[in-house]
């Protein structure tokens, strides 16, 4: 969908960068010439001297969960090192079989900020706001996505990686109801414990059921501490939860859902029974 000029673009907000540090700064640094060589050359999967990226982390190292109005920003931590030390870090997410053939990607539309760590390594970080109705058009987005990576020494040395080793996740957000009845209900009786799983379709922006996912209905006795699962619901085609049990003592009544690659764990509000 888009080829390696879009890389090269994305990676050029590290020569923008440039522009803005104090001119003190800039004169301890590359000059603008040799870094908007290096960048050019790390677009094309070039690196030059000493300098190296050891670490990247994204949004802390937690999934990314994005449902289908509110925009999600999240930060992206590029640690790397020089023996001259760092200028400018910065790294966007991309989504495809290759970087040449994209079909998604996010980047910061201001350069990073680095911190130096000690006199040869610095970490720098970049913010990303995630729109799910501009960015995620469609659901074969969910899941993992790679991460490209560029850092500059003040030597003009520079690195830049298409493919970081990375587990950057970005999720389609869930939601889960419980509801039990007929309530208030005598001991013994049966209980219909209904509800929901559903989740953000970024390509409708709407909520969908989640179907064929199991999802425990879970217990506890009015005065327990802890919750424990009586049985295992497989949501519906359309994502309803719907099973009985026999009503024992006053209690509250919840669905599970432990999560899968695309979609997060979730835990419904619990539905307290009156058992008289």
């Amino acid at each position: 969908m888009r080829i390696r000029a879009t890389v090269a673009a994305l990676s050029g907000t590290l020569a923008l960068s440039a522009l803005a540090v104090p001119a003190a700064q800039a004169a301890d640094g590359p000059n603008l010439t040799q870094r908007e060589t290096a960048i050019a050359k790390a677009a094309a999967d070039e690196s030059e001297g000493d300098t190296k990226i050891t670490k990247v982390v994204v949004n802390k190292g937690k999934d990314i969960v994005v449902g289908t109005t509110n925009k999600v920003k999240f930060d992206i931590a590029i640690t790397a090192t020089d023996a001259e030390g760092i200028f400018a870090g910065d790294a966007f997410l991309w989504h495809g079989s290759d970087i040449d053939n994209l079909d998604g990607f996010l980047f910061s539309e201001d350069s990073g900020t680095c911190t130096a760590v000690n006199a040869t390594t610095a970490t720098c970080t970049v913010s990303v706001v995630v729109d799910p109705k501009l960015d995620l058009f469609d659901n074969v987005l969910a899941g993992k996505w790679k991460v490209a990576a560029s850092a500059i020494g003040n030597d003009g040395d520079y690195y830049q990686e298409d493919n970081f080793s990375s587990n950057a996740r970005i999720q389609r957000y869930a939601r889960l109801t419980t509801n039990a009845s007929p309530e208030p209900i005598k001991k013994g009786k049966t209980l219909t414990v209904s509800g929901a799983l559903t989740r953000a379709n970024w390509y409708t922006s709407k909520y969908a059921g989640y179907t064929k996912q199991d999802v425990k209905l879970q217990y506890k006795k009015k005065g327990a501490s802890s919750y424990s699962t009586l049985k295992t619901v497989k949501s519906d085609s359309k994502g309803n939860l719907k099973t009985t049990v026999k009503a024992s003592a006053d209690g509250y009544f919840r669905y599970v859902f432990a999560g899968t690659s695309t979609t997060p764990a979730v835990t419904s509000k619990s539905d307290f029974v009156d058992v008289q």
